[in-house]
């Protein structure tokens, strides 16, 4: 049909990136443009932009009854994505460009009134789906080095509209996009745990945690470290492998806060503030995008003085810390994020913060420690791998000529080790057995078993505290080489569940 141009763009769902075919039809009748196809304010106001830049380009807005259907037309379309599509379906609708030079594309892009063309978010999904369709991608200049990640997508990058003609027209090819050099390797910019002096106790606890992907908790006075042990997990972390960073920087690319192409195979560290609320731990909004701990997928979630927390926005971790993923919903449409983190708390022992120190300074209440405690939900608490008291560290162990700690380099290697053996045995971590696989690969010698009923009977923990203690006991057997649980891994697991001293009675 002479009047019919078709163009190949891509929305935003998630973490997704439908495609979406941009149809323009030019008809005879009093000149006016108008866009269906369940469009936002933004890709309504197009018209405007779009007008302007193709007239910039030197091109002729044509005179006519303009319809632009984005398809399909019960999906959201939101942003100036849909800038470039529009605007190149116009010029072949009116045979300004051949159609046939559409073929085989993809484009996306917001124009400017000048017929600059800027970056959007979203891209590297975009460009992921794209080399599944075996489509060339052309976006703007400034979402090249994202889009490059995408290997063997063939992506293009422009300025203007101007340089987007040429190129269909076979005038100038556009150059193809190219991704910055990655820095560094595994740790590369993470704080050494060499600058931790003294907490053997919480250091071990820290190598456990990363070796299992296990979850965990520090509690002790102010200024023992908490935080300066929980900054340095991500440094005794192995390299996220390629899918592992693709999948967390297609989040980063929807999130909108963008992607350092150079650092984009580093595990992400986020640690939001206490008066963060539901929606920017979860994600939301009108338009879905991921929270906090979708934005540490792959990562470390460290959340600092855990009872200052709305315990309504706490609530929200019990989900995602099981599944690994969090559900968006909302009146129009339903968004699913990955959020498999890895979380780091920290808190005070009390409301002054000296409970249990040995200078005996705290004068809070059994009532007012209980109280504070409280504010961190049971349920919650459960699903936390590891507890650990951090006591202070004595003035010696912080003089300038006293001895470091392990590097992190060094532990890294003993992590990547225990690592392999959790996967070659069973595809995944040890955290992230589920019920089957822990009673699998998690066997006791009977007197072990018993050993571990009569601490979960005294303790009253539940059936899930009873399957992480095993998980934990697992990873401490293969860090000392991957042979079968014995009573010491199993004691020590047991050590790290709760503030009740009764567990390292139960461990001894």
């Amino acid at each position: 049909m002479a009047g019919l141009a078709i163009v190949h763009g891509r929305a935003r769902a998630g973490v997704r990136a439908p495609e979406v075919t941009v149809e323009v039809y030019m008809s005879g009748g009093l000149p006016r443009m108008s866009i269906v196809g369940l469009p936002q304010a933004a890709v309504r106001e197009s018209k405007d932009r779009v007008r302007a830049a193709i007239r910039c380009a030197q091109f002729e807005f044509p005179p006519r009854v303009t319809t632009v259907n984005l398809a399909p037309a019960d999906l959201p379309k939101g942003g100036g994505r849909f800038d470039l599509p529009i605007a190149l379906g116009i010029l072949a609708a009116s045979g300004q460009l051949e159609r046939t030079a559409l073929a085989g594309h993809e484009f996306l892009g917001e124009l400017g009134l000048t017929g600059e063309l800027r970056a959007v978010d979203g891209v590297l999904p975009a460009a992921l789906a794209c080399g599944a369709a075996r489509r060339v991608l052309v976006v703007p200049a400034d979402n090249g080095p994202e889009a490059a990640l995408a290997r063997g997508v063939d992506v293009r990058v422009a300025r203007t509209l101007s340089e987007v003609c040429a190129h269909l027209a076979g005038r100038r090819p556009l150059p193809k996009a190219q991704a910055g050099a990655a820095v560094g390797g595994p740790g590369a910019g993470a704080p050494d745990l060499a600058d931790v002096r003294g907490q053997l106790r919480a250091r071990r606890a820290l190598e456990i945690a990363a070796a299992g992907s296990h979850h965990l908790l520090l509690a002790g006075s102010p200024g023992c470290g908490k935080t300066l042990l929980a900054s340095r997990l991500p440094g005794i972390l192995p390299e996220a492998s390629e899918a592992e960073a693709l999948e967390t920087a297609a989040i980063a690319s929807v999130s909108g806060r963008g992607i350092d192409p150079a650092r984009w195979r580093q595990r992400p560290f986020r640690a939001p503030h206490h008066t963060a609320s539901a929606i920017a731990l979860a994600g939301g909004g009108s338009e879905p995008r991921p929270g906090e701990i979708s934005l540490a997928h792959n990562g470390v979630l460290f959340l600092d003085e855990l009872p200052e927390w709305n315990r309504h926005v706490l609530e929200v971790l019990r989900e995602p810390l099981e599944s690994g993923t969090v559900t968006v919903s909302r009146a129009a449409r339903q968004s699913e994020f990955p959020a498999r983190f890895q979380l780091v708390a920290a808190m005070n022992p009390c409301p002054c913060g000296w409970a249990g120190d040995a200078s005996g300074r705290c004068q809070c209440s059994i009532d007012l420690v209980q109280r504070y405690r409280s504010r961190v939900s049971g349920p919650l608490l459960d699903r936390i791998d590891l507890h650990v008291d951090v006591s202070r560290v004595p003035p010696t162990e912080l003089r300038p000529d006293a001895p470091a700690g392990e590097p992190s380099a060094t532990v890294r290697v003993r992590v990547e080790a225990a690592r392999a053996v959790q996967l070659e045995r069973a595809g995944v971590l040890n955290a992230h057995l589920d019920q089957a696989g822990t009673v699998a690969h998690c066997r006791l010698q009977a007197d072990d078993q018993a050993l571990l009923e009569h601490a979960i009977e005294n303790l009253q923990l539940s059936a899930r505290a009873m399957h992480r203690i095993l998980r934990v006991a697992r990873t401490i057997a293969d860090l000392s080489g991957g042979g079968p649980i014995a009573r010491p891994h199993l004691a020590e697991a047991l050590g790290y569940r709760g503030f009740d001293p009764r567990a390292q009675a139960a461990a001894s």
